[in-house]
């Protein structure tokens, strides 16, 4: 897939605004568990990359280390529009790219700034995406599913769809 596809740019336009993300990843005994991160991201770059800052001395850090197989996801149910993110997480200790992506607000978890010994940059190379958009108002959704119900018949058309292989 282009990078500059009319997919590519919607789905950025999707998670733009979208103050956190769930990342999930896999413990030590497989389960899964999903932290709240914030993006850091000023656009989606060509190479389908998220940054997030985290904490090194956290569980989330060293499971990473060990199993960088992690899902992050988007939602927005106000918009209705929800995107799911597989990827690979890996770590990038480049000052210059953290000075980029720094902000007052990851001031606030790293007093030390971007030489915080503790802070870590994250950054989740995006494989797979998937995401639901509806554009319709709640009116005409509610409508379409009273139809279905009625029918017995599946609602149809309750908005976009799209799988995404970024790889």
């Amino acid at each position: 897939m282009q990078h500059d596809s009319p997919a590519h740019e919607t789905l950025w336009k999707l998670i733009k605004d979208i103050r956190f993300g769930m990342l999930t990843h896999r413990t030590a005994s497989g389960m899964l568990h999903a932290h709240p991160l914030t993006t850091q991201n000023r656009q989606l770059d060509e190479h389908a990359e998220l940054f997030f800052f985290i904490s090194k001395s956290g569980e989330l850090y060293e499971r990473l280390l060990t199993d960088g197989e992690v899902n992050v996801s988007y939602a927005s149910p106000d918009d209705d529009s929800y995107v799911s993110l597989s990827g690979q997480a890996r770590f990038n200790e480049d000052r210059a790219q953290k000075e980029a992506l720094w902000s007052p607000m990851a001031k606030a978890w790293f007093p030390g700034g971007v030489t915080d010994p503790d802070l870590a940059l994250l950054v989740v190379r995006i494989r797979h995406a998937e995401y639901w958009d509806v554009d319709e108002s709640k009116m005409v959704q509610l409508f379409k599913m009273a139809k279905a119900a009625i029918t017995g018949e599946p609602p149809r058309d309750l908005g976009e769809h799209k799988e995404l292989s970024l790889s």
